[in-house]
């Protein structure tokens, strides 16, 4: 397991070099309280990770009829994430806010994940 987890360092040494900060939030909604009567306002976490924001390729619009004009591909380095990205996350890039469109790619040969590969769309 060693060598790849020497891959996910490196991966997230060449994304830091070439690609960008990325901000993932995560919202959690309020419960209801029926002693007040009231729903607390949502929470937003948010997390920091490093990315590449790609566009997608010819063959990949002919190959893949869920891809919409203005989607963008996104490879998120996974080493130093807590977590993964989830469906629900919201993705801000370059001031942008943007969704995350199933599926959620994660590579990860022998167990340890590399990268995220996320379809989004703003």
């Amino acid at each position: 397991m060693a060598f790849y987890d020497d891959m996910a360092v490196m991966a997230l040494e060449l994304i830091t070099e070439f690609g960008q900060p990325v901000t993932l939030q995560d919202t959690t909604k309020g419960e209801y309280d029926p002693d007040t009567g009231s729903t607390p306002t949502d929470t937003v976490t948010e997390r920091i990770a490093q990315g590449i924001l790609l566009d997608f390729t010819g063959q990949e619009f002919q190959t893949n009829t869920l891809i919409k004009v203005g989607d963008k591909k996104l490879k998120i380095a996974a080493q130093g994430l807590d977590a993964p990205p989830s469906l629900l996350s919201k993705v801000v890039v370059q001031g942008r806010t943007w969704s995350i469109v199933p599926p959620l790619k994660e590579i990860s040969p022998a167990g340890t994940p590399l990268l995220y590969e996320l379809q989004v769309r703003s």
